[in-house]
């Protein structure tokens, strides 16, 4: 056997940025105090633009609250972050601050990058196009690298003095759970030894959240995962950085723990680039349980995509119970887009984040704005307050559009 294949993989630090706070004990307070931090959104872009639609003023979503980017970076720094780098500039910062992490020479080489992304500088994109079509005005210098995906993952890899594998990975919604497993593969396979891993996003442009409206899959009121009054899913935004480490390295420099990362699938639907299936949440599940050495009685917790679509919760309840049994009717199950809401590309950091959270302190987040039961969605659901419980063994789920999945598991360190 290949020893370099059974290295174990540890989180030493967590950062992030994201409606519930501005920081990870903001963060987990939010969320296991069950506050909702969706609301309206259209004061976002009513000051960039003139032509402003009315009925955007009611647009709902997960924002960020109270962030002034002058408070993290200079004049000049601005010139090259779109919004979605900034958040992944200072989560990052925060995890390697968390995990007490010093990126030196003789650690950089051995280090790694590697951001999911949904969209990249779509803001930044947008304030080009408005200015040129609108305004007749010639587009800002730097343009282009304020709107490449590998923006965030490049300035991280600068700012950190990082010179190790740096890229991102671009899978719809599941782009930061896709990250974080092709980090885990890097460690587990003595590639890196550190890696700075996650995903970042901001909310849609005015005019991508429009396209968001066309496809008329968004909740007019608030996000109801598994409710059976559910409309939709809500838009958020925000960062979320693990440092993953082996465990060797770790232990060598006295590093707090975490928790465990022990298994890792995805796979493709192949069925089509909408419409949800459930045979590859399927085959992702049993991938990461296989991965894990666990059997599904194992699990303790499982952090839904729990998108609150009518189709896709309707699915993810029949995969769950197809990969678990009996014991999906005693498996605690919540999802936390309830309370920061759907963040594309960041979704599966800042729900890895709370997943590991979760198996660190025994409290389940729940799923809040849960009103009725839905026959169809028939799981051990944690609904509106968080619960007590042991939480030795958890899942996190993200699936995308087109078909793309994939599903992360975690343990308690010992």
């Amino acid at each position: 056997m290949n020893t370099a294949l059974t290295k174990r993989v540890v989180i030493t630090g967590l950062g992030t940025i994201s409606p519930p706070g501005n920081n990870i004990r903001q963060f987990w307070d939010s969320l296991c105090a069950a506050k909702p931090c969706i609301g309206p959104i259209g004061d976002r872009w009513e000051k960039t633009y003139k032509v402003f639609p009315n009925e955007a003023r009611e647009w709902i979503g997960g924002q960020v609250k109270d962030y002034d980017p002058v408070r993290y970076f200079n004049k000049r720094e601005l010139q090259f972050l779109d919004l979605f780098s900034q958040f992944a500039l200072i989560a990052a910062e925060e995890a390697v601050s968390d995990a007490g992490l010093e990126i030196t020479d003789a650690n950089r080489d051995n280090a790694a990058v590697i951001l999911g992304t949904s969209t990249g500088g779509d803001e930044s994109r947008d304030e080009a196009s408005y200015r040129f079509f609108c305004e007749k005005q010639r587009v800002p210098n730097f343009t282009i690298v304020r709107t490449m995906a590998s923006a965030a993952a490049s300035h991280v890899s600068i700012k950190l003095g990082i010179t190790g594998p740096t890229y991102t990975v671009q899978s719809t919604c599941a782009s930061a759970t896709h990250a974080i497993g092709q980090a885990f593969w890097l460690i587990r396979q003595g590639v890196a030894d550190i890696a700075i891993s996650g995903g970042t996003e901001t909310l849609p442009s005015l005019g991508l959240f429009k396209g968001w409206q066309a496809m008329r899959i968004l909740a007019p009121d608030t996000c109801r995962p598994f409710s059976r009054n559910r409309k939709g899913l809500v838009l958020g935004e925000g960062a979320g950085i693990l440092v993953l480490e082996s465990l060797e390295h770790a232990r060598a420099r006295g590093a707090k723990i975490y928790a465990e990362i022990t298994g890792f699938g995805m796979s493709s639907d192949a069925m089509d680039i909408v419409a949800p299936s459930q045979r590859g949440p399927i085959a992702a599940m049993k991938m990461a349980l296989k991965c894990a050495g666990y059997n599904p009685d194992e699990i303790d917790y499982l952090n839904a995509h729990g998108t609150g679509t009518p189709s896709n919760d309707k699915m993810e309840t029949s995969a769950i119970k197809s990969v678990f049994g009996k014991h999906a009717d005693t498996l605690a199950v919540s999802s936390t887009k309830s309370m920061h809401g759907h963040a594309l590309g960041a979704s599966g950091a800042l729900e890895s984040i709370a997943t590991i959270l979760a198996v660190q302190s025994d409290i389940v987040p729940p799923t809040i704005n849960f009103t009725e039961k839905d026959s169809e969605c028939d799981l051990n659901l944690v609904t509106n307050e968080a619960r007590s419980m042991v939480v030795n063994k958890a899942l996190n789920n993200s699936f995308g559009f087109g078909g793309l999945n994939g599903v992360l598991t975690f343990s308690k360190f010992q």
